[in-house]
């Protein structure tokens, strides 16, 4: 293992994160703020408990996750979207290194920015609802693998992208629309039967829920589950870059 290289691939990556610093951080902040004081505030001061928990209180998982998923991709995709576009990714492919090792660099780099980002926000959170998060090392690994997960989701995509705008028809046509369906502000067992059937071909429900249930002890469906799926959807991922190093889908040409 390489690690010279790898450091030196997740250093530059998350170099442009200080150089975008505005876009990359604040951002999404201020906007995940946003929903607090909306939401959290404003309107949840006016709903009925969920589960026992306050409505603002109860929607905090939901904002990180989305923020996380969102930003795991467009971090990963982007990262290796530019060395493609630029044509400098010829110098990374014909270096003495590994598809494991490029991997890890790039999908390190923006898998460490995604988490970053989650905690960000967490403690923003804190300005503006009152929660306690009763599986604190929990919480953590579920914000670890999903960053991690989504982190090589967007490696797929940026490899896949062959212009800027397909970088973002996937997490801004698919994955959002998947989050906010997904229980973000509500549970799903508030959905009459035949939706709630239907809610759990949605992947990131899994996502959400046991994340939720790191805050609360509450989940729609069973933490091992959540942790079972999530690890399946990450073994897919491997399993599809290992497949795009292995053919150079749209690597080398």
């Amino acid at each position: 293992m390489n690690g010279y290289a790898i450091l030196a691939i997740y250093k530059f990556e998350l170099a442009r994160t200080w150089r975008t610093l505005m876009q990359s951080i604040a951002s999404p902040v201020i906007s995940t703020s946003l929903y607090f004081v909306v939401f959290g505030s404003a309107i949840g001061s006016r709903m009925v408990e969920i589960d026992g928990i306050s409505y603002g209180a109860f929607i905090i998982p939901g904002l990180i996750m989305l923020s996380l998923l969102t930003e795991s991709i467009s971090n990963a995709s982007f990262g290796i979207y530019m060395p493609k576009y630029a044509g400098t990714l010829y110098e990374v492919l014909s270096a003495p290194l590994s598809y494991i090792e490029i991997v890890i660099g790039y999908v390190g780099a923006a898998a460490t920015k995604s988490i970053i980002l989650g905690l960000l926000i967490l403690v923003t959170a804190r300005c503006f609802i009152d929660f306690n998060i009763a599986h604190p090392l929990w919480m953590i690994t579920f914000l670890v693998l999903t960053a991690v997960t989504f982190s090589l989701f967007g490696f797929i995509i940026g490899v896949w992208a062959d212009g800027f705008e397909k970088l973002q028809i996937i997490p801004l046509m698919i994955v959002t629309p998947l989050t906010f369906l997904g229980g973000s502000f509500y549970s799903i067992s508030m959905l009459p039967p035949f939706w709630q059937k239907v809610t759990l071909f949605n992947p990131v429900v899994y996502l959400i829920s046991g994340f939720r249930w790191s805050f609360y002890g509450v989940s729609d469906v069973s933490v091992e589950i959540s942790i079972a799926m999530t690890f399946a959807f990450m073994l897919l991922c491997l399993l599809t870059i290992r497949w795009i190093f292995k053919t150079g889908y749209r690597l080398k040409s």
